[in-house]
């Protein structure tokens, strides 16, 4: 059978067996059909070089961009033209060459255009600690894997090579994840409003939690056993709203509870753990990655080191011979005596500069848990998220100081002499005590 007679067959006429072959027949047409308009498409890129100008190809037809050429021409939509013109450059001469075992599985037909782009996004390009040769081994084994995976599986495990090769790439990666954070509200004309938003690892492992915890039990979860929380699973499957509905409900009751709770804290309950999974060795070393269970992608170890000094998060460190080493508190390793101290003592944030109120903030250890440090409210402070992220993040550091409490310690990229700058108390209390 021909490529033209797969395109007559009628499916009705078919026994199982013959229709599962034509599905595979035409996946393998369409891949190199693809790959074919993907070549076009780049040539088409080559044709309208910057230097052409107005002469170059796509100028000179009156599209603005060859990607807009071929959408026009193959009659593709724009963000597949974008696509296949950028994979159509792995298939030519001055592709990168640790892509080629890409560019010829798709020439091949075994991957497919939206599978190669993948490919070709997750592992990134060479860099200073990320050889060439490494990403061809890196890419030669995904392009054999990729035939039997799906699209968003490939790209998880694209990144997922990348981030074997590149520890030290990792914090910069989850700190651009993050800059794309966002949530809007828009009024809608019939009333209703609408919420959209993107969120980083981070944010998405606390907020998933909560989702699941209120709609596992519609969703296929557990149902546990002991009797009060079946009872209470129960309740929610034979609930009339959809999941939907649930989830949204749950929303908005986090954010009443929340605004209505004692100003000391954020929400008046504890908050769900998100169990954070990492390595003795890289924790001991404060580098390499970390894991937050439920989310592929990896975090920096100092995200881990943060994550711990605050409640919410249940570290469980792993030793070198895989077995679970150590299991961290799942609730705040300050206890709320301790929390309201610091909260008397700080009245908010004591990073310079910085008016968030208390319930803003998050605990602190001065010494981080991994190296030792004690859960004394000589050893905390406190510090907003933003500034917590900071000090974990970009090499500040905070010590203890007689003067003003505490002083925190810029990194040698923002102040090489590294001068103390002091982080003054705000609680009106201890300013009258002083005097």
């Amino acid at each position: 059978m021909t490529p033209l007679d797969l395109l007559d067959v009628a499916p009705a006429t078919l026994d199982d067996g013959e229709l599962v072959r034509t599905s595979q027949e035409l996946g393998e047409l369409r891949r190199r059909v693809d790959a074919a308009i993907a070549a076009v498409g780049a040539e088409m890129k080559h044709r309208s070089r910057r230097e052409h100008g107005t002469l170059g190809l796509a100028q000179s037809l009156g599209a603005i961009t060859p990607e807009r050429l071929l959408e026009r021409t193959a009659g593709v939509g724009g963000g597949e033209a974008k696509v296949l013109v950028r994979v159509g450059e792995l298939l030519t001469p001055d592709a990168p060459p640790w892509l080629a075992a890409v560019g010829t599985a798709v020439e091949a037909g075994d991957v497919s255009v939206a599978k190669a782009d993948a490919i070709r996004a997750g592992l990134g390009s060479p860099t200073a600690e990320v050889a060439a040769d490494d990403l061809a081994d890196a890419a030669a084994r995904l392009a054999l894997l990729a035939p039997g995976l799906p699209v968003d599986r490939v790209a998880a495990e694209a990144r997922a090579a990348r981030d074997e090769l590149d520890d030290a790439g990792v914090a910069d990666r989850a700190r651009r994840l993050r800059e794309r954070r966002y949530l809007t509200l828009t009024r809608r004309a019939d009333g209703m409003t609408r919420l959209d938003g993107l969120l980083d690892p981070e944010s998405a492992a606390i907020v998933s939690a909560a989702y699941d915890a209120a709609t596992s039990p519609r969703r296929g979860g557990p149902r546990f056993v002991d009797a009060e929380e079946r009872a209470a699973a129960d309740r929610v499957v034979a609930d009339e709203r959809s999941i939907g509905q649930i989830a949204l409900d749950t929303f908005v009751d986090l954010v009443r509870v929340g605004s209505e709770a004692d100003p000391g804290r954020l929400l008046g309950g504890a908050r769900h753990a998100v169990r954070v999974l990492v390595t003795a060795r890289d924790l001991a070393a404060g580098d390499g990655q970390g894991f937050l269970a439920g989310q592929p992608e990896p975090v920096a170890v100092s995200t881990v080191q943060r994550a711990v000094c605050d409640t919410g998060i249940l570290p469980i460190e792993f030793s070198d011979d895989l077995e679970p080493l150590r299991l961290g508190r799942q609730r705040r390793l300050f206890s709320a005596r301790q929390r309201s101290a610091l909260e008397a003592r700080d009245a908010g944030c004591r990073f310079p500069e910085c008016d968030r109120p208390a319930s803003w903030c998050e605990s602190h250890h001065i010494v981080p848990w991994s190296k030792g440090g004690v859960t004394d409210t000589s050893d905390g402070v406190l510090l907003c998220r933003h500034h917590h992220l900071l000090v974990h993040d970009n090499g500040w550091r905070i010590e203890r100081d007689a003067e003003h409490g505490f002083v925190a310690i810029p990194p040698p990229t923002r102040d090489p002499g590294r001068t103390p700058i002091p982080m003054p108390t705000r609680s009106r209390v201890l300013a009258r005590l002083r005097h």
